[in-house]
């Protein structure tokens, strides 16, 4: 392999059939035959009783997971950093994007190999999001990437204003793939519901609003719910998770500017400090190398 590339990927654990394959840091793709080797190994260990988790040459990490006895994904990488860890943790990540854009249900009940492989497309952006680096650690930690900014409680106190109008308990306010301020209820979807919802904002093409389907890995995997997401000023979008209503004409025409006209200033200042993550006036020590602000959704304390 060359060096610091990765490649990830996806087939059926009962058959082996290649859904994806998706890479970094490299201008090739990899053989059937190697694909066919790695997943023959896995399989032959399985058929032995034995459970390949992972393995390394002199300058490449290889490790497979199995989710729900469906989807086999792998991951080779020959990154200095890389670890059993990250790499299990990064094709943690993989599978829930793909539950959370195409459902739970399709991935374990396999029924049209084509058609499914064509449904995965839709989860690329996300995917390939975390497999280059980032300023954000809420993919490694499991953790939600925060903004501390000065105008939390206006910013707050909007929010909460606005999600009441939409008649929708579950709202955020981000600022490059990072949360500002949200509801209660939204800190009470699990962390990694979270985390990926934001990674999934970041990654799509900047937009005025959309209306998303997605699929809750542990709350909801089976059953969708729609993801709206409005751009403020480009870099910040307020979000709301939400049931058949309100519509996305609604809540665009009548509450968008009525709740967030008045405090474009204070929106604009989550720009300001989104990649350090705090106001550049908070004093820090000379021995701290670095800050990570997060906050975990079952916790009370902030930041």
């Amino acid at each position: 392999m060359e060096e610091s590339s990765v490649f990830l990927l996806c087939l059926t654990a009962s058959s082996g059939v290649p859904l994806f394959c998706r890479s970094k840091g490299s201008s090739r793709q990899l053989t059937f035959s190697v694909i066919g080797s790695l997943n023959g190994v896995h399989m032959f260990a399985n058929n032995q009783d034995v459970l390949l988790t992972s393995t390394c040459t002199e300058n490449t990490r290889v490790v497979w997971k199995v989710f729900h006895e469906s989807i086999n994904l792998i991951v080779m990488s020959s990154e200095s950093g890389a670890s059993d860890l990250s790499l299990n943790r990064l094709l943690e990540n993989v599978f829930n994007s793909m539950v959370l854009l195409i459902g739970l249900e399709d991935l374990v009940n396999i029924k049209n190999v084509e058609r499914l492989k064509k449904d995965l497309r839709a989860c690329y952006r996300l995917i390939d999001s975390f497999l280059y680096e980032t300023e954000k650690m809420g993919d490694l930690t499991q953790q939600v990437d925060c903004v501390i900014v000065y105008d939390v409680p206006i910013l707050q106190e909007c929010l909460e204003s606005f999600t009441q109008a939409a008649e929708c308990d579950f709202g955020c306010l981000m600022a490059g793939g990072k949360v500002v301020v949200a509801t209660e209820k939204w800190w009470r979807l699990s962390s990694q519901e979270v985390m990926l919802l934001c990674w999934l904002v970041a990654s799509l093409a900047p937009h005025s609003s959309r209306d998303y389907p997605v699929y809750l890995p542990q709350g909801s995997p089976t059953v969708p719910h729609r993801l709206l997401t409005f751009q403020l000023v480009p870099g910040v979008d307020v979000c709301l998770l939400c049931g058949p209503k309100p519509s996305i004409q609604k809540v665009e025409a009548e509450l968008i500017e009525r709740f967030w006209k008045p405090v474009q200033d204070p929106i604009r200042s989550c720009l300001r400090v989104q990649l350090r993550s705090f106001p550049a006036t908070v004093p820090l020590h000379h021995g701290i190398l670095g800050v990570h602000c997060w906050r975990s959704s079952w916790s009370n304390t902030k930041y």
